[in-house]
Formats: C-alpha cells, sequence, structure tokens
C-alpha cells in the first residue's frame, strides 16, 4: 500500500524487455533506506519488488501485464521516475491509498498556468473515467492529486509548486502518456453495485444461486455485506 506521496525522483538505468516482460534497473539513494529484497517501490505508480538492491539503485522484475497496462514500456534509460516505498504501519496518510495497481493510462492534453499552480487537463477513457468524480482522489504517476474539474472523456487536476518541484509532472508535454490509478475505494463500491444490481436469481459468476425463488434483489444491505463476507 502507497499514499502517492512522491519520495525521490529516480532514474532509469537500465531497462531490459524481452517481448512484454524483463527487469527494470533504477538509480536511487532515499527509497533504498531501510529496504530489502522482496519489498515493493512504487515507480512512476508501478508496484514493483525489488529482486535485488545495488549501492546506487535497485532492480525489479516487470511482467507483461504491467507493460500492457502502463506506460513503462515506453521509458529508456535516463528517464527520471517518481519513487515512494511501501507505506510503513506506523506512517502517514498523506496523500490517499494507493495500492500500484495502474488501471491503465491517460494522454496528457494541455498545460494551463493560474497564478502559481499549473491545471493539466488529461485525457483518459470511459472505463477509468467512469470511476473519477470531480474533488475526489487520483493517482497520476505515482502522484496522489485531487481532480479539480471531470468532462467529457477528461479530467484536470490542479499542481502545486511543491509538487511540481518534487515530481516529474511538469516536465511531461503535451500527448505524453501517464498511468492512472482510480480510487481503491470507488472500484469497490462499483463492485458492489453490480453485485447488488444482478439478475434475480443469478449467482456471483453468472450461475443460478441458492436463493430462494420468492427472495427479492435487496440492494445492498447489512445483510448482503455479511454473506459476501465483507
Amino acid at each position: 500500500m502507497f499514499t502517492g506521496i512522491v519520495e525521490e525522483l529516480g532514474i532509469i538505468q537500465k531497462i531490459d524487455l524481452s517481448g512484454c516482460s524483463g527487469r527494470i534497473s533504477v538509480g536511487a539513494k532515499k527509497v533504498l533506506e531501510g529496504t530489502r529484497t522482496g519489498d515493493s517501490i512504487a515507480v512512476n505508480g508501478i508496484c514493483l519488488t525489488v529482486v535485488s538492491i545495488q549501492p546506487d539503485g535497485f532492480t525489479a522484475d516487470v511482467m507483461a501485464e504491467t507493460i500492457r497496462r502502463s506506460s513503462l514500456g515506453k521509458k529508456k534509460a535516463g528517464d527520471l521516475v517518481n519513487l515512494e516505498r511501501a507505506m510503513a504501519a506506523m506512517g502517514r496518510f498523506g496523500g490517499h491509498m494507493v495500492s500500484g495497481h495502474i488501471d491503465g493510462t491517460g494522454k496528457i492534453r494541455c498545460f494551463r498556468r493560474e497564478e502559481n499552480a499549473v491545471w493539466l487537463t488529461v485525457e483518459a477513457d470511459q472505463k477509468i473515467m467512469g470511476l473519477i468524480v470531480e474533488k475526489g482522489s487520483i493517482c497520476m504517476d505515482g502522484i496522489s492529486l485531487t481532480v479539480a474539474a471531470v468532462g467529457e472523456g477528461w479530467f484536470q487536476v490542479s499542481v502545486i509548486p511543491h509538487t511540481g518541484e518534487e515530481t516529474t509532472l511538469l516536465m511531461r508535454k503535451p500527448g505524453d502518456l501517464v498511468n492512472l490509478e482510480n480510487d481503491l475505494v470507488g472500484k469497490y463500491v462499483e463492485k458492489l453495485l453490480s453485485l447488488s444490481g444482478r439478475k434475480e436469481g443469478e449467482g456471483i459468476c453468472g450461475k443460478a444461486s441458492i436463493r430462494k425463488p420468492e427472495e427479492k434483489c435487496r440492494g445492498i444491505t447489512m445483510e448482503f455485506l455479511k454473506e459476501y463476507g465483507i
């Protein structure tokens, strides 16, 4: 679990892909503190498992699903990336709950400065947009951001100076892809609503359930939550 508060800018030292999987080596310093093999580090919002540690960085495996869902396959040696260690049990949630599991990518449409802040407009497909709400949270390239506005196929965030200085966000340009992770709570709510709205007599996997014929679809109730172990 992460918070979307970037700790350090790392630099890709090497990315070696064979087909759609491989390994990535990232130069870093701060995120190495207390890190051991097997720990998780978010690289541009992607949760990666550390397989080896060097004095000046770490190496992680990259699987095909990660390449399909994220912009990592388009990165190259020398590119800067946002880094965050997994949240410590006694840490603070300075951002929001972030799993490090990317839902997909968005495309930067434009930047617009407003006094000390920069408005960033991002285009995304409907699957991602369906879970984005104004004043809700979005994780973009590993950065916890508040959604400032939502339109048809796009959303906007307003970037404060500190975020601009500590991350790669304002180094990007129109047309660049960014990794997006929807709010975790929103995804669970969507799942619960889809379960409660299924047809009468239909089970979770589309098969007949053991519900009695006379029972009606109840919506989300305490009994419903208990039934599915929530």
